[in-house]
């Protein structure tokens, strides 16, 4: 029976989780169908030990030791909470020199809306909406660009006028091609969980324990990326939240977050402005959910979480830095 292993953060731990700021001692083990139970982390194989100590790699910021902000710009019509904002090229950079100074250590780049229920936009327009983005923003901006697509030729493209990591939502799943543009590139790649198409991933939101599947899920992408020649110290691994989960199943993934430093990848979380957040708070627009946004990245990043994605930027580098300051 597979066992899983959650770190139970604490301040004078004996152990650095993935080498970056916070500590353990013992973990939480879980198994499907049977109780959870609490052991030393000196208990556990030296491979599980290994996987949850080893630093993470840099991917070219200024190094995973402090939580990175991946602040987001979309340069589409109909994203749930910015759409059409960005759409010039002028908007475009005005935009991410402002993510620049407000302290944004990447910057991903989307040309095709994730939200539930979201239309397919078909490569040339895609092209057409990220590329001049891209390039503008290359010859400007000197600190890792992503591009949010799941389409090879769209990264393949944006890669050519200067983006330098790829995020990809369907984890490899979509597009029969991306595996081979992300290993030839070499480029960094976010994995994310999500159980089917934006447009009707709602409907399958259905899991047998959420935590375990997520896991498992990823744990299989990550198999698929490295068999077609991805190396493991360029995944990004991304649960996914709101992606294909009810309020139940985001709130099980952030409080068992830590569970996936066991994959041995940095962890990237986006949930900035989502549903829940307003469900929870009773913010109905998502102009209004950067307080609770905020409240979300703090939890992630208390629990080792490596870069939060957040469409407000400033409030978020602010909160880090007075987190950090606290912990001493």
């Amino acid at each position: 029976m597979t066992a899983y292993y959650r770190p139970l953060i604490e301040e004078r731990g004996q152990f650095l989780l993935a080498g970056g700021w916070c500590r353990f001692t013992q973990v939480e083990v879980l198994q499907r169908g049977t109780q959870p139970y609490v052991c030393a982390v000196t208990n556990i194989s030296k491979q599980a030990l290994l996987r949850l100590t080893s630093p993470r790699p840099d991917l070219g910021t200024d190094g995973m030791h402090r939580p990175q902000v991946m602040g987001i710009l979309n340069t589409t019509p109909d994203s749930f909470s910015d759409g059409g904002k960005f759409d010039s090229l002028a908007t475009v950079m005005a935009h991410s020199q402002t993510m620049r100074r407000d302290g944004a250590d990447i910057i991903d780049i989307g040309g095709e809306s994730t939200r539930p229920g979201a239309d397919y936009v078909d490569v040339a327009n895609e092209i057409a909406r990220t590329v001049p983005a891209v390039l503008g923003m290359r010859q400007d901006l000197s600190l890792p660009l992503s591009i949010d697509t799941r389409k090879a030729a769209v990264a393949k493209a944006t890669l050519a006028v200067g983006a330098n990591w790829i995020n990809d939502v369907s984890a490899l799943n979509f597009d029969a091609d991306m595996a081979g543009v992300v290993a030839r590139s070499g480029a960094p790649i976010c994995l994310m969980h999500a159980p089917s198409d934006p447009k009707t991933m709602q409907q399958n939101a259905s899991y047998d324990d959420v935590l375990l599947d997520v896991y498992d899920y990823l744990e299989a992408r990550v198999a698929f990326a490295l068999a077609h020649g991805v190396t493991r110290n360029k995944i990004i691994l991304d649960p996914g939240i709101g992606f294909g989960k009810t309020l139940e199943h985001n709130l099980a993934l952030l409080r068992g977050l830590a569970l996936f430093h066991g994959l041995g990848c940095p962890i990237l979380l986006g949930a900035s402005r989502k549903r829940f957040i307003g469900t929870i708070s009773g913010a109905e627009s998502a102009e209004e959910r950067m307080p609770g946004s905020v409240a979300v990245a703090l939890a992630a990043v208390a629990q080792g979480t490596q870069i939060v994605r957040v469409h407000d930027v400033l409030p978020t580098v602010q909160a880090l830095k007075l987190w950090a300051a606290v912990r001493g």
